[in-house]
């Protein structure tokens, strides 16, 4: 089940269950678009993929149990700022990959 984190790992922003801000890894990397974009150049620090946008899970029981209130967000804050000076070494070299031949 997608842990659906509620923070930007490096700035910390709020990244509610419904936001449409939220990026991720394989790794279930959390950032906003804002720093993936900026700062990270879309490659993670923390396994060198890419990024995709979080799916949104449904507030509502449309079927089977499968929504928030059952499944609910983790509360478990996750807040690892970044290097920027560091990660730009880090991803020069990988950034000009395309993520799904990383």
């Amino acid at each position: 089940m997608l842990e659906l984190r509620p923070t930007c790992e490096h700035c910390n922003k709020l990244l509610p269950p419904e936001s449409t801000e939220a990026m991720i890894c394989t790794f279930e990397c959390t950032f906003c678009r804002d720093c993936v974009d900026d700062i990270l150049f879309n490659v993670c620090p923390n396994c060198g993929g890419g990024f995709t946008p979080r799916p949104i899970r449904p507030q509502i029981n449309w079927k089977d149990g499968n929504c928030l209130t059952r499944h609910p967000a983790s509360i478990k804050v996750v807040h690892k700022p970044v290097d920027p000076i560091e990660h730009r070494t880090f991803a020069k070299a990988i950034k000009k990959i395309s993520p799904e031949w990383r």
